[in-house]
């Protein structure tokens, strides 16, 4: 039941990571879990595991700010496609070995494209996430996440409102 937390922390701990681990009770709520760490809501990497519309095997595995939406036409582009779909949570659990909700923002599936939202690791120093249980948090160095994740950074939340983003 705990082998991707127990994987994490033999990953973390053989690429010699600033982390810890927080216990704490299973908590549904991004914010009351972020409460529970002493954490920002924004500091909680949310791992939504996607694929692309009308294929089954494009997958990936996009990783946000708590506080931020994901915006699927972003992601279907970042995929090879127009549309992206959130998987279903059986499917889910068979290609990461988690629960929706406790699915840390580590791909350990070939078959997984691992995509950052780049405002997740520019306003944070730490990132904090469900560490592969929903009873069990991570709180891992931005530096040292990008160091051993290794993900391609791409922009794939909704705009917000009133905020002008430049266009290249």
């Amino acid at each position: 039941m705990h082998e991707v937390f127990q994987r994490l922390v033999n990953l973390m701990d053989s690429h010699q990571a600033r982390y810890r681990v927080i216990l704490h009770p299973a908590e549904g709520q991004s914010a009351r879990v972020a409460e529970i760490r002493g954490t920002e809501p924004g500091q909680g990497a949310k791992a939504m595991l996607c694929s692309l519309k009308g294929t089954s095997d494009v997958y990936g595995l996009v990783i946000l700010s708590g506080d931020h939406k994901l915006d699927m036409k972003k992601v279907g582009a970042a995929l090879g496609g127009k549309k992206a779909q959130l998987v279903p949570a059986e499917l889910a659990r068979e290609l990461t070995g988690c629960v929706i909700g406790a699915i840390p923002p580590l791909s350990f599936d070939p078959r997984i494209a691992l995509i950052v939202d780049p405002p997740l690791i520019e306003r944070y120093a730490e990132i904090a996430f469900n560490a592969g249980r929903l009873d069990a948090s991570m709180v891992l160095d931005t530096q040292d996440y990008l160091r051993i994740a290794r993900p391609l950074l791409l922009s794939v939340t909704q705009e917000t409102e009133g905020v002008q983003v430049p266009t290249s």
